[in-house]
């Protein structure tokens, strides 16, 4: 099945409310306890969170290190607003250690946000981006020397029935708009054969590698050297 891409940015006002009352704690739970045993439970003091959306993901990382600061970077502003109204309801000594950025892939972000991360966090945002080697490429902008580097993404079926049945076992009783859009993302999302690929062109092969995870996964992992 070819891919066919869906808007990059996920910020109508619909969809964001739908996104924010959805309950994700069980698979957002099982993302950060991935990472943390990939990671050997140590991915440093600064982690970026690359399309952070409602900062669900940002959240959970800031709870479970807490020695580390975390930056949310996501370019939709709506989904940004939701993430700082949860950060606002945080215990202070969270709300003091995790931040949100509105930007858009590639960044054009010089300073002290270059180079500067230990970990380079990233949730169901390859499947949006039109040209996939912007992720690449700011992962390496971001990521320090030695920085982890994890990428969670669905993963293309191989044909619209199976994407049909996806959307059936996983979006039972789900509001229309997160039924269409997991259906948009699964014709969107790559197979770990073109993510190899992507790698490959970007140089990074050698320090990331990719397999299939669960059923509708894939994820990308290792360090940078």
């Amino acid at each position: 099945m070819q891919r066919i891409p869906e808007p990059e940015l996920m910020d109508k006002a619909g969809q964001v409310l739908a996104y924010a009352q959805a309950d994700f704690a069980t698979s957002d739970a099982a993302m950060v306890e991935r990472l943390a045993q990939l990671c050997g439970d140590d991915p440093g003091t600064a982690l970026v969170d690359l399309g952070c959306g409602p900062g669900n993901i940002s959240l959970l990382l800031a709870a479970h290190w807490p020695a580390a600061r975390v930056l949310g970077i996501d370019g939709a502003p709506r989904m940004l607003a939701v993430a700082r109204e949860r950060l606002a309801g945080a215990s202070p000594d969270l709300a003091a250690r995790l931040r949100f950025k509105q930007a858009l892939l590639p960044l054009a972000i010089a300073g002290e946000l270059e180079a500067h991360f230990s970990a380079v966090v990233c949730n169901s945002l390859l499947h949006h981006l039109h040209d996939p080697a912007v992720l690449w490429q700011t992962v390496t902008q971001l990521g320090s020397p030695g920085a982890f580097v994890y990428v969670q993404d669905l993963r293309r079926p191989d044909n619209a029935e199976a994407v049909e049945a996806l959307v059936v076992s996983e979006m039972e009783g789900a509001p229309e708009v997160l039924r269409r859009d997991y259906r948009a993302s699964l014709h969107a999302a790559f197979t770990p054969e073109e993510v190899q690929q992507q790698l490959e062109q970007a140089g990074l092969a050698a320090q990331l590698q990719v397999a299939s995870g669960q059923e509708r996964y894939l994820e990308v992992w290792g360090r940078l050297n």
